[in-house]
């Protein structure tokens, strides 16, 4: 922000602004000065501004989930904020069991049902270390959405293409057709994840890789 020499500017908090400073007119140079001012907050202002927070904005609190968002072309907010929910309670489940004696059968039997849990639905990568719970994210539960499975499976070049091709009714997963973009794929179904049989793109799939059945042309 930039004041011109003794303007004055209404404050609520401290605020961190510069002072422009003009030379004279034979010195054609600027000059700025940091200048922070501060003013004890009044009563009413302490009440009115109690649950704002100056230092870190809403907007930079929420620029992380936007990319997110953005990332996986989540369509839902209320998606992520589950994911959000899951993984913290994920991380405090794995920090309770951690503070319980390693060699105490609850914790052994409790960490290995945990593990295997979070192996199955591939969110860790492995089920042998009780520390990766502590690396679970909302970005762990993304991952495993079908269209993002559809990209690591070279089905869809682009998350959102894979999207819309779900929500067409091209893709299955097992013998289940999935509209759903939510959909969770589990470690157990990845390999599962194929096109509908009367879809066009497998059509146009087998076509290019040779492979389309003779039958199915007459």
């Amino acid at each position: 922000m930039f004041l011109r020499n003794n303007q004055k500017l209404p404050i609520h908090h401290c605020i961190l602004f510069h002072v422009y400073l003009s030379t004279s007119s034979s010195e054609n140079i600027n000059k700025y000065k940091l200048v922070i001012m501060v003013r004890k907050l009044k009563y009413h202002e302490q009440k009115l501004l109690k649950k704002v927070d100056f230092i870190s904005w809403q907007a930079d609190k929420n620029l992380h989930e936007v990319k997110i968002l953005k990332r996986f072309r989540i369509q839902k907010r209320e998606d992520y904020t589950k994911y959000n929910k899951l993984a913290r309670h994920i991380r405090e489940l794995a920090r309770k069991i951690k503070d319980i004696d390693p060699e105490h059968p609850f914790r052994i039997e409790q960490s290995a049902l945990l593990l295997e849990k979070l192996y199955m639905m591939g969110l860790i990568p492995t089920k042998w270390d009780l520390m990766l719970c502590q690396k679970i994210t909302a970005s762990s539960f993304c991952k495993r959405r079908l269209p993002v499975i559809m990209v690591r499976n070279k089905m869809s070049q682009t998350v959102k293409m894979a999207t819309q091709l779900i929500e067409q009714g091209h893709v299955r997963v097992g013998a289940e057709v999935i509209k759903d973009p939510a959909f969770l794929v589990t470690r157990n179904l990845q390999d599962f994840v194929t096109w509908v049989d009367t879809s066009a793109i497998r059509k146009h799939v087998l076509e290019y890789n040779d492979m389309r059945d003779d039958f199915e042309l007459l």
